[in-house]
């Protein structure tokens, strides 16, 4: 599992990379005002990925059981749907976010000093969605079948074309905003056009044939990507919907305080999608011994996936709080913004606890194809819990930015807690597998 998992955590560092250094660069040619139309234009941005993410996580769920049960043949059919399904996707969020541009940014309540940078930003960045949409469907495939290596060198070489480019573009050219939006597009692009590549050169080895009539969805395949990847995305989508509504009550403090969170968030993403690559080596992982009937494997990937994932988050704690301030200033020269980071990080330590269990939980519900309990968790903590202790902490209890900032940080323990009962209950050894419905 270490050495699957490792590409996994440094291909989602690398990809979040993309808008971290969109952020880094932004912030030093552009200022405050860059950093927080970038940061809260990639709120929506991110919304629309991770619900594409979702869907293409159920596939490789699909995937996995398909090869754990021996049913290569299904193979090609489930890959050939979930093309389709999920390059619909970024073409209908692409034009979602264009054509609802000015709805979007009222409900986000976007600072005048950021509006204009924002409108650059998510039209650029939302026509190219379905770039970002088609490697993540990739990646998911190749996942679903063991390999991580590939994902990983992909995004390594869109990392490098994006770093290049918002120097060129933000810095030397002087494009600002949209010169940082140029240089993420054209590196998502880069990275879905060689991965795809990839597959068509080995399209025997993966079993799938890049036949026309293999693109025709197939009404079961839908079906089981659609009720598997609903929750999944809806659990990522809710989380920056509750996000969008912090933002929004935080934007009323000051563009100082947006930008702080907008950094803080980042950062943290940083932190997150790093670990998430624990989640996502366990998952395949838990999917294919689940469907071989190897119930003590998977429970045994579960219990490394929680040792690594304790080791990588309290080295992090210990690196956040030893060296905060001097990570946000790597975002902003804004004495303001430096002065401010102290307070989101005493608020946001609370939440990384929650993130070890989750490492190991949610992988399991996910990789076992409890879709049920994964949509009542993402419920809970993206829209119960996020908004909810937001605005009590923040507005009612009137802790001001350290009231949004913890009440967003606790809420991850509604999806925590309750995903460790049902692990330890057992009671998930009487599922079915989708395998089985395959």
């Amino acid at each position: 599992m270490f050495r699957f998992m490792l590409p996994f955590m440094i291909s989602n560092g690398m990809q979040v990379l993309y808008s971290t250094v969109d952020m880094v660069i932004v912030g030093k040619y552009v200022g405050t005002g860059g950093i927080s139309a970038v940061s809260q234009s990639s709120l929506i941005l991110n919304f629309a990925t991770m619900v594409c993410l979702g869907f293409s996580n159920a596939g490789q769920i699909l995937v996995s059981q398909a090869l754990g049960a021996g049913k290569k043949r299904e193979v090609n059919d489930i890959i050939g749907t979930l093309f389709t399904v999920i390059l619909s996707m970024g073409v209908l969020f692409s034009a979602a976010v264009i054509l609802l541009l000015p709805i979007i940014q009222d409900v986000m309540n976007i600072p005048p000093e950021s509006l204009d940078y924002s409108t650059d930003y998510m039209i650029i960045c939302g026509a190219g969605l379905v770039f970002t949409a088609g490697y993540n469907m990739v990646s998911a495939v190749l996942r679903g079948m063991g390999d991580s290596t590939r994902p990983f060198l992909f995004i390594c070489i869109a990392s490098v074309i994006n770093l290049v480019l918002d120097i060129l573009f933000t810095g030397f050219l002087g494009m600002e905003v949209a010169g940082a939006a140029w240089a993420t597009i054209i590196g998502q692009a880069v990275s879905f056009l060689f991965s795809l590549y990839y597959l068509y050169r080995n399209k025997e080895g993966f079993g799938f044939d890049f036949k026309w009539r293999s693109y025709c969805p197939q009404k079961k395949y839908v079906r089981l990507i659609m009720s598997q990847g609903t929750p999944m995305a809806l659990q990522s989508g809710c989380i920056n919907i509750s996000m969008l509504y912090v933002n929004s009550m935080i934007n009323d403090i000051g563009v100082v305080a947006s930008a702080t969170f907008g950094v803080g968030c980042k950062i943290d993403d940083i932190i997150n999608k790093v670990a998430q690559g624990i989640q996502m080596a366990a998952m395949p992982m838990i999917s294919q011994n689940f469907a071989a009937g190897e119930t003590k494997r998977s429970k045994q990937v579960v219990h490394a996936a929680w040792i690594y994932a304790c080791v990588f988050t309290v080295s992090c704690m210990i690196l956040y709080v030893v060296f905060g301030e001097q990570l946000f200033m790597l975002f902003s020269d804004d004495p303001q913004v430096h002065a401010m980071s102290g307070t989101f990080i005493s608020a946001i330590l609370w939440m990384f606890p929650a993130f070890i269990i989750m490492r190991g939980t949610h992988a399991f519900i996910q990789g076992i194809g409890n879709a049920k309990l994964s949509f009542v968790l993402s419920l809970l903590d993206g829209v119960v819990l996020r908004i909810g202790l937001s605005w009590l902490l923040g507005i009612v209890f009137d802790f001001g930015f350290y009231g949004f900032v913890l009440g967003y940080g606790l809420a991850p323990y509604g999806c925590a807690i309750p995903g460790l009962i049902y692990f330890l209950s057992g009671t998930w050894q009487k599922r079915k597998t989708l395998a089985d419905e395959l």
